[in-house]
């Protein structure tokens, strides 16, 4: 039976969908149709962490994606809203933390169906084999990817980001040799052990008290291509490339249809803004 939250979210869906529909191709004919990007943690059956979604919600979520959306890079995401030019609503998938379990079965899948996906791992644990904090203060200490997994994901098309080298809260965070160890030094090691570039950063939590100007300006200056907040949100085409929103996921399909199918209430979500903040689309146009 599915629960009284999920039966409401159905009932919003449907309800709301012509709406959505009509958002949707009307910001499609401008080229300014939105792009999404979601962020997973842990796939696996054992429902070990509340972070952990089944690998048949998963297979479903993916097959659901396809269907209805363009599934890109977020290299392919920053340049639709660079150009200021989407002709479509597309969606990129990421994780983050580096849970081994996600080799198993959800991973493999992205590979098999050619699905670009970019997993950002907290680079001591991934390194070292400690369990995530998170996970060892609810009682439970689950197995992080190790380097000859995140090799195999690499050879098979999945980008590798960083997502700090401790998963701290970089929010209050003013200690400058701290910082640079959690975002310049995490890129570093990370590069080394895999011989590849890293090109993305994605902040733990995510949430606005966990994002700051001297982060953003610090991941900048440290060579990454974009850095990724959690707090939900569209980006749109103009939006700043360098700061992408992402929206979360858990174990219930209709919540991401929801979530990915353009909502009214959640269009115009606050951005997190910053002084060091990159010209927008149109600024760039317009030669600013």
């Amino acid at each position: 039976m599915p629960s009284l939250r999920s039966f409401l979210a159905g009932c919003y869906y449907h309800a709301s969908y012509p709406l959505r529909w009509w958002t949707t191709a009307r910001a499609a004919a401008e080229g300014r149709a939105p792009v999404v990007i979601l962020f997973y943690h842990r796939v696996a059956d054992d429902r070990a962490v509340p972070w952990t979604l089944s690998n048949r919600t998963f297979a479903r979520h993916v097959r659901w994606l396809v269907r209805h959306f363009d599934v890109v890079s977020l290299e392919e995401a920053q340049r639709r809203l660079r150009s200021g030019d989407s002709p479509r609503p597309c969606v990129s998938i990421t994780f983050d933390d580096g849970y081994a379990e996600n080799c198993h079965q959800a991973i493999p899948l992205l590979i098999r169906e050619g699905l670009p996906c970019t997993y950002f791992v907290t680079v001591e644990n991934v390194l070292e084999g400690k369990p995530f904090a998170h996970d060892v203060a609810l009682g439970k200490k689950l197995a992080p990817n190790d380097r000859e997994q995140l090799l195999a994901m690499a050879d098979g098309g999945i980008e590798i980001g960083s997502h700090t080298r401790t998963h701290a809260d970089l929010g209050q965070m003013t200690d400058e040799a701290r910082l640079a160890r959690e975002i310049v030094d995490s890129r570093r090691q990370l590069e080394t052990a895999l011989d590849r570039p890293v090109r993305y950063f994605a902040f733990p939590i995510g949430q606005y008290a966990n994002l700051s100007s001297r982060a953003f300006r610090m991941a900048r200056e440290a060579g990454y291509q974009a850095v990724c907040s959690a707090y939900g949100g569209y980006n749109f085409p103009g939006d700043d490339p360098f700061h992408l929103q992402r929206i979360p996921v858990d174990d219930d399909l209709i919540r991401l249809k929801n979530r990915v199918v353009i909502d009214p209430r959640r269009v115009g979500t606050p951005r997190f803004r910053d002084e060091i903040a990159g010209p927008s689309a149109q600024e760039v146009a317009a030669g600013l």
